[in-house]
């Protein structure tokens, strides 16, 4: 199983829109419930069962039709778990504060299908989607950054 983290900070220096923790957790949960809007390559978004800590959701990523458990741990963390895909594993989002200020960091660890674990095909498979899982991030931070503007980011719970 393919592993990685990475942070990025969420209110860099000369950045005329800042982000407050409250501002970008409503706009991770936004993206959590229709993430059409914030990852370019997610055509397709819909809740399908809430509970109390989450939701079931059933995306289009790159035309693979999949579902996921999305959890919530408020001003914190949401966490993504495939459900039904041969791609299984999971993808974190977590706020935390650091010397620089406010970040925003993603985990993720997953399975290639045809791919050995620890094999060098794994690791070039997996630095492919280090890239897309970094551009997401920033388009996640990018729209949150146009909402906030607007005034569309409202507080969530």
């Amino acid at each position: 199983m393919y592993a990685l983290s990475a942070a990025i900070d969420v209110n860099p220096p000369g950045e005329p829109v800042h982000l407050t923790r409250a501002m970008l957790w409503a706009g991770l949960v936004m993206k959590a419930e229709n993430a059409v809007l914030f990852v370019p390559s997610i055509t397709h978004c819909n809740v399908l069962e809430r509970f109390e800590d989450g939701f079931i959701r059933e995306i289009d990523l790159r035309g693979v039709r999949m579902r996921e458990r999305i959890t919530l741990t408020p001003r914190i963390e949401i966490r993504f778990q495939r459900l039904d895909t041969d791609h299984g594993g999971w993808i974190t989002n977590c706020i935390h504060d650091s010397p620089h200020g406010l970040q925003l960091s993603f985990s993720f660890a997953m399975r290639f299908p045809g791919i050995a674990d620890g094999s060098a095909a794994e690791t070039a498979a997996g630095d492919a989607v280090r890239e897309s899982y970094l551009s997401a991030i920033t388009a996640t931070l990018a729209t949150c950054r146009r909402l906030a503007a607007e005034k569309s980011l409202a507080a969530a719970p």
